[in-house]
């Protein structure tokens, strides 16, 4: 690695000569394979982008220069090139860096990023502060075709087309989001990839003219006119220049000189200019070339053919009990439909698109048209279930609670990923989930127990005619208490242990870490009741009443944080609904953002892991 080991701080690429420039580039894919495959993180679209991130470098000045990651998925190179490629070691680790950008960790990183399509507002905000400011550095917002499905980066584009200053956005085009890439923009972007002709002609046109003594260079630029007019006859659509932005495109993507000279160009003009650039998920390593989809985020491998280094045992997920249930649902119920917002593998439904391809829509990375689009279909007569991860359904807030629930639509939002989900960190834990939800009138929100409570629930939600919401954590899906099986029924929880003085009442995913507690708490002469609440809202307060018979205190488990929580509620109910006098204690997650690092770890600092709970009521209870 001899030329990697001349890049130890921002700038010192452009110490490297041109000729090395393909070598260095093989020498970084070869540092962010061998370093992911250790620690896990995001590889194949890392893989694609190193030319692009080192032509990016090779046209600017860090830190004065800008650049916005859109998601972030593809900012290893970035670091690298910018002084960080001693923290590889700590990838994704509790305490080590973070796998997305982080204006923390450096002052090269302008912007945290982590979710989709929000890269060309963030630079067009940025560019409008360095205009007010007086400032002339270089912005660059680097955008992927699959986040350009995302209607926010429309919003942004068509705001972008009235600036009178420099901002120039990158087009990564590798015809992917996380799996293939759906819609309009896809297929448009296609055609442009495919066609030729205009970038062919305008060159043949120009070489010839430019040979033509003293008047070849003025009619050079007085065709310029000229030339949009074969563009709109040759390029269907010309969609970004009829906007009012300036194209220029499609280039290659892993040619360094060609997109330096294209982004140099883009930055001298006063205007906003999209540079199309095309690349490939995965270059540079075969089985990322070969399944650019299952290389997307990747846990630690076996460099020499890409298989997992430590397999966990073959058990299966709560996101694979919801893919086949859903399909056993949809085999007697013809209006059952399954909507995903570009992640059908991730949320379990690609054996419903598989199955039921004329039922199933990826509508791309929209989440806020997936909701409305669930909603129409809802009002049509149908139901549909809107799978997505807890913190991208946060994107769709207004969308639930104004077109879903207003209209009490029967949508089932399936809600995959809640709770705790590890080394994406901040951006992606999916503790809001139920704080934002709580309080939206019409939409019940269940959590299940173990794998067979979410296939009850599941069922029962598709029956009911009204918006549900089922919260569900990464990760193996419990399957113990198979000896509890009541039948889920509208606001109603399950005694699964009944005790005295101390009531534990918990929610989805802190049923087990409950009967843990109850199991531990046993040596202390503790005698506990475990409740699985299973409805976060509306409450079970038939039980919050019996509750009051035998017990004094009342503990609330849940993965979430405890403003506007379920705990929050319970306290709620017992302060001005309740005819008895109960001291309740809510355990939860604090109100923050909370950092990357292992589930049992992060479990642990923030004290909902069961050891943590059972030293919490020891103390409570002065039990040294």
């Amino acid at each position: 690695m001899e030329l990697l080991d001349r890049i130890n701080k921002a700038n010192d690429i452009k110490n490297i000569d041109q000729k090395d420039y393909k070598k260095l580039a093989w020498e970084i894919r070869q540092f962010i394979v061998n370093y992911v495959s250790r620690t896990g993180g995001h590889l194949a679209s890392n893989l694609g982008v190193v030319e692009l991130t080192m032509a990016l470098h090779l046209c600017c000045d860090f830190p004065s220069d800008e650049i916005v990651w859109d998601v972030g998925h593809q900012s290893y190179t970035h670091k690298i090139l910018t002084g960080r490629k001693e923290d590889f070691s700590s990838l994704r680790q509790y305490g080590g860096m973070s796998g997305f950008p982080k204006r923390s960790e450096s002052d090269c990183d302008v912007f945290d990023t982590g979710h989709s399509s929000t890269s060309i507002s963030a630079a067009l905000g940025l560019a409008k502060a360095r205009d007010i400011s007086g400032g002339n550095q270089k912005i660059f917002a680097v955008i992927g075709d699959g986040a350009l499905s995302g209607g926010m980066a429309y919003e942004a584009l068509n705001n972008a087309a009235r600036l009178k200053s420099n901002l120039v956005i990158v087009l990564n085009d590798n015809q992917m989001s996380i799996s293939g890439n759906v819609g309009g923009m896809s297929s448009y972007l296609g055609r442009i990839r495919t066609n030729n002709n205009y970038t062919g002609l305008k060159e043949d046109v120009e070489k010839v003219l430019k040979k033509m003594p003293h008047i070849g260079k003025a009619l050079t630029g007085s065709i310029r006119g000229f030339k949009d007019v074969i563009k709109r006859i040759l390029i269907p659509g010309m969609l970004f220049e009829d906007m009012g932005l300036t194209y220029v495109g499609p280039i290659d993507g892993h040619d360094i000189k060609q997109m330096v000279s294209a982004f140099k160009s883009a930055s001298k003009m006063k205007e906003a200019v999209i540079v199309h650039v095309r690349t490939k998920k995965g270059r540079g390593y075969m089985p990322a070339e070969k399944d650019p989809a299952t290389f997307h985020g990747v846990a630690p491998f076996f460099v020499r053919d890409g298989s997992v280094r430590s397999k966990a045992a073959d058990k299966d997920t709560y996101t694979d009990i919801f893919g086949r249930k859903i399909v056993q649902l949809a085999d007697k119920n013809e209006k059952i439909t399954a909507v995903s917002a570009a992640m059908p593998i991730g949320t379990g439904l690609s054996l419903m698109a598989e199955k039921y391809p004329d039922r199933f829509f990826d509508v791309g990375i929209a989440e806020e048209h997936a909701v409305t689009f669930a909603a129409g279909m809802a009002a049509g007569g149908l139901h549909p279930v809107v799978a997505v991860y807890s913190t991208f359904l946060q994107r769709a807030y207004d969308q639930i609670l104004h077109d879903v629930c207003m209209c009490r639509l029967p949508v089932v939002f399936a809600v995959d990923r809640a709770g705790i989900v590890g080394s994406d960190g901040e951006t992606h834990q999916g503790i809001f989930d139920i704080a934002f939800m709580n309080s939206m009138p019409n939409l019940t929100i269940i959590a299940p127990k173990n794998a067979w409570e979410l296939e009850n629930m599941l069922e029962w939600a598709i029956s009911y005619d009204a918006p549900v919401a089922i919260r569900y954590p990464r990760g193996n899906a419990c399957m113990d208490f198979s000896e509890h099986k009541e039948p889920v029924r509208y606001r109603t929880g399950e005694w699964l242990i009944r005790g005295k003085d101390i009531v534990l009442l918990a929610v989805g995913s802190m049923v087990k870490t409950a009967m843990q507690v109850h199991d531990a708490l046993k040596e202390y002469e503790l005698d506990v009741s475990v409740v699985n609440m299973r409805f976060i809202s509306p409450i079970d307060y038939n039980i919050l009443q019996e509750v009051c018979y035998n017990h004094d205190i009342v503990i609330t488990l849940e993965e979430g944080i405890i403003t506007g929580g379920f705990g929050e509620n319970v306290m709620r109910w017992y302060n001005e609904e309740g005819d008895c006098d109960m001291r309740v204690y809510c355990i939860g997650l604090p109100d923050d953002f909370i950092e990357h690092g292992a589930v049992d770890l992060l479990k642990r600092k923030y004290g909902i892991s069961s050891e943590c709970i059972v030293d919490s009521i020891l103390k409570l209870m002065g039990i040294e």
